[in-house]
Formats: C-alpha cells, sequence, structure tokens
C-alpha cells in the first residue's frame, strides 16, 4: 500500500507555495514601517525613540546602562549589547516593522516597534 501518490505530493507542494506566496504578498502590503519604538523596564514605559532616517546612535537606559541599543540611519533598531548570558535580544536583529518586539528577559527589558502615538484623550471608536 502506497502512502502518496505523486500528485498528492503535488497538490501538497502547490498548497504550501500557494501560502507562503499569499503570506509575503500580505505581509509587504500590510507592513507598516515604525515610527516610534518603546523601551521597557520591569513593565513599565522608560524610554520612547522616534525612529527617524538619517539619524544613529547608541544609547542605554539610566536603570540598565549595561544594555546598549543601536537606532539605525534606515530607521531601524536593535540591542546591540546586554550583560545577559544567552544574548538572544542581541540575535532578534534590527526591528522595523509595527508590532515587532525583542525582550531581555534576565534583565527584564523589551522593547517593541509602534506606529504613531494616539491622543490619550481622543476616542478609541468612532461610529456612525
Amino acid at each position: 500500500m502506497k502512502f502518496a501518490r505523486k500528485r498528492d505530493i503535488l497538490i501538497i507542494a502547490a498548497v504550501a507555495v500557494a501560502g507562503l506566496l499569499l503570506w509575503a504578498v500580505l505581509r509587504g502590503a500590510f507592513a507598516q514601517p515604525g515610527v516610534y519604538a518603546e523601551i521597557y523596564y520591569q513593565s513599565k514605559l522608560v524610554e520612547t525613540v522616534a525612529l527617524e532616517t538619517g539619524a544613529e546612535e547608541s544609547f542605554s537606559i539610566e536603570e540598565l546602562p549595561k544594555v546598549v541599543f543601536h537606532r539605525y540611519a534606515d530607521g531601524s533598531i536593535a540591542f546591540l549589547e546586554s550583560d545577559c548570558p544567552d544574548k538572544v535580544c542581541i540575535h532578534a536583529g534590527r526591528l522595523r516593522q509595527v508590532g515587532q518586539m525583542a525582550a531581555c528577559l534576565p534583565n527584564e527589558v523589551y522593547m517593541k516597534i509602534v506606529g504613531a502615538i494616539a491622543d490619550p484623550d481622543a476616542p478609541d471608536l468612532v461610529i456612525g
């Protein structure tokens, strides 16, 4: 008894390729470049960094001087240095799209990319 026929394998491969293609198109169409990076320490917002193109700098937050971030000229940001043992935060690479996150769990710091900061007094939803 055969497990799969040649036709079955072709159908599975076609569905997989179509799914990957759809994912790539949707990701490219709806991906927005980040406007700000928010850096949290112990779940409290400690720094908001504008991701302007052309500006490049390395910096750290006051609470953790051994954790160094780098803002790149292309509008991305990344962990540059950390004193944690596993360095997962550094291997996360550059973040540039809204919704991307990187965390350094031993140091209790994480960073996420957000779009334009909304007015806190503005309504969340308008109907009608």
